[in-house]
């Protein structure tokens, strides 16, 4: 089915088919009807291939991914982006994907900068908010190609558009759910970062300490134990804390490294008194919710975040500036609802 039958169907041109299809202006309300009946009625689908083809148009994106191999989430945006690059194929968009070394704003500040140079049209980044990222997204803006901020954001910066959630609102939802499960009981709380450059990791706890201090006066807060996302790393770290602190119940994973977390505190004979909220429903998370060690999970859906800014990315560079991306939502899982 074409265009061109659905003109006929709809007894218009071609070309007022075109304008409704892409929602130009110029046309009467009653054509546009007469048009989409046509487009309902015949089954047809607008071949987004043939469209670029026509234009010669082909999108070229990047994605700029921290090397972080014991990561299950990244992990999961790694994959994603793969299919992204297959999906991408019919609208021919070509997605790619490089490394950097995590947590190094020099190492990704050097692969934005190559991005200048590669024909790239687009960049989505997951991001370490330090200087000299942010000079080198404006060096790239200045350039006209557009640079998104996936998972963690950067600012201020000249990214276009942050793809991700709410992360000082999930770092609230992480204290109520926590001081609540406290249920009165008086002490005192661990929070576990990858890095607090990490903007995510910095806002959510941000969001987590405004709601003890505001709702739980009861809770104190220990310092920030910056476990590099990493199990191996984590692990003493919590121990320590176990065994230091007394009036230790409840721990607040930030990032990832829950495999140390949960040895730490089941190697403790703490897994029934300490309180564990963490992020991200991986199947490692999953199995730590069924067991009882951590109590619920904060989620953000890798999938949704790779789909929209590969289409953020598509209507920038089709000049759609005003083009905004729906939020990404949090989702929250305890035992009782996993999918």
């Amino acid at each position: 089915m074409t265009a061109g039958d659905v003109a006929a169907a709809a007894g218009v041109s071609l070309a007022t088919v075109d304008r409704v299809l892409n929602r130009r202006p110029g046309v009467r309300e009653a054509t546009v009807r007469a048009v989409q009946d046509a487009v309902e009625r015949l089954g047809f689908r607008k071949d987004l291939f043939a469209a670029n083809l026509a234009r010669s148009r082909q999108y070229r994106f990047r994605f700029l991914l921290p090397h972080l191999p014991q990561n299950s989430f990244m992990q999961s945006v790694r994959r994603e982006v793969e299919l992204a690059a297959l999906r991408g194929l019919d609208e021919r968009i070509t997605v790619s994907s490089n490394d950097y070394a995590a947590f190094d704003p020099k190492a990704l500040a050097q692969q934005l900068a190559a991005c200048r140079h590669d024909g790239t049209m687009g960049v989505a980044v997951v991001a370490v908010d330090a200087p000299e990222v942010r000079d080198a997204i404006a060096r790239v803006a200045a350039d006209d190609i557009a640079v998104l901020t996936l998972v963690s954001d950067v600012t201020p910066s000249r990214r276009a558009r942050f793809i991700g959630p709410d992360n000082i609102a999930a770092g609230r939802v992480g204290a109520s759910l926590l001081g609540r499960f406290a249920g009165g009981r008086r002490g005192r709380i661990l929070t576990v970062a990858g890095r607090m450059t990490l903007r995510d990791h910095a806002e959510r706890r941000l969001g987590f300490a405004q709601v003890i201090e505001r709702d739980f006066p009861d809770l104190g807060l220990l310092p920030v134990a910056e476990g590099l996302d990493d199990g191996a790393v984590t692990k003493p770290l919590v121990a320590a804390a176990l065994r230091e602190v007394p009036d230790l119940i409840g721990v607040y994973s930030m990032g990832a490294g829950n495999r140390g977390i949960v040895a730490a505190i089941e190697e403790a004979g703490r897994a029934r008194d300490v309180i564990a909220i963490g992020h991200e429903l991986t199947p490692f998370m999953r199995e730590a919710l069924l067991s009882g060690t951590f109590d619920a999970a904060i989620n953000q859906d890798a999938s949704d975040e790779v789909r929209r800014a590969v289409r953020t990315l598509k209507a920038l560079a089709d000049g759609q500036a005003d083009y905004q991306p729906d939020p990404i939502r949090i989702d929250i899982y305890m035992r009782d609802n996993l999918p």
